[in-house]
C-alpha cells in the first residue's frame, strides 16, 4: 500500500507552560511542547514500538518512555502495554527552546476560540473524539483571553520531534497547537488547511505550546 504521510502541526509560540509534570528549575526554558499525544490505529491487533527523537528535555511521559513505546495496539485505537494495561494514547511533554513561524495564522477573539477549533481540526482531519479531547485540554486556558494567535507550523515541529513508528504506519497526521494570548488583534496572513485522508494503519498526534 503506497504510503501516505501528511505532516500538519498547529504551533503557536510558548514561553513557559507550567505543568504539574514539568520541574521548576526549568522557568528559564523558551517553551514547553505540551501533551503531545499519539493514538495508534492499526487494521488488526498488532504490536507497535513507537520511538520519538526529540530536539529538548522530556518532562514527562506516560506510560513510561524507556527507549521507546512498545505496546499492542487495536483498531479502535486501545492500547496494551506487557502488564496489560491499557492506554488510549502515548504522551509525552518536554522543554525546548525551537522556535516558530508565525507568519501565518490566525488571530481569533478568545469567545470564538471553541468555534474556530471544532473548525480547523475538522479540516485537519482529526476524529470527533481526538477534537474533543484536544479542546478539553486547551479552551480553558483559551477561552477568557481577548485574543488569541494561532499558527499552523509544519517542519518547524516535526523537524524537531521525530517519530519513528514500527511497523511503518499508511497514514500519519501531526497537529501541533502552539498560541498565544493577545490583549488585542493584530493582522496575520491566513493559511490553507491541507486535507487528510486515513488509509491503512494510522498514526494521528495532536499536541500543543504557549507563548508569554
Amino acid at each position: 500500500m503506497k504510503r501516505k504521510i501528511f505532516v500538519i502541526t498547529l504551533c503557536l509560540l510558548s514561553a513557559m507552560l507550567l505543568s504539574a509534570c514539568r520541574n521548576d528549575n526549568d522557568s528559564d526554558v523558551a517553551h514547553m511542547d505540551a501533551k503531545p499525544v499519539i493514538y495508534l490505529y492499526p487494521e488488526e491487533k498488532t504490536k507497535v514500538t513507537v520511538c520519538l527523537k526529540y530536539d529538548g528535555e522530556l518532562t514527562c511521559t506516560y506510560p513510561a518512555y524507556d527507549e521507546g513505546w512498545t505496546v499492542t495496539a487495536s483498531p479502535d485505537g486501545t492500547l496494551t502495554d506487557e502488564n496489560g494495561q491499557s492506554y488510549n494514547y502515548l504522551y509525552w511533554e518536554g522543554v525546548s527552546d525551537n522556535e516558530y513561524d508565525l507568519s501565518h495564522g490566525a488571530c481569533i477573539p478568545g469567545e470564538n476560540t471553541a468555534a474556530f477549533l471544532e473548525e480547523a481540526l475538522l479540516k485537519l482531519g482529526l476524529n470527533r473524539r481526538e477534537a474533543n479531547e484536544f479542546i478539553v485540554y486547551w479552551l480553558p486556558k483559551m477561552e477568557q483571553n481577548p485574543y488569541n494567535l494561532i499558527s499552523f507550523q509544519y517542519g518547524a515541529y516535526t523537524d524537531h520531534a521525530l517519530l519513528t513508528v514500527s511497523p511503518e504506519p499508511d497514514s500519519v497526521l501531526r497537529v501541533f497547537m502552539a498560541w498565544q494570548a493577545l490583549d488585542a488583534p493584530v493582522d496575520i496572513q491566513p493559511q490553507e488547511l491541507p486535507a487528510f485522508e486515513r488509509s491503512g494503519f494510522t498514526v494521528v498526534e495532536w499536541g500543543g505550546a504557549e507563548i508569554k
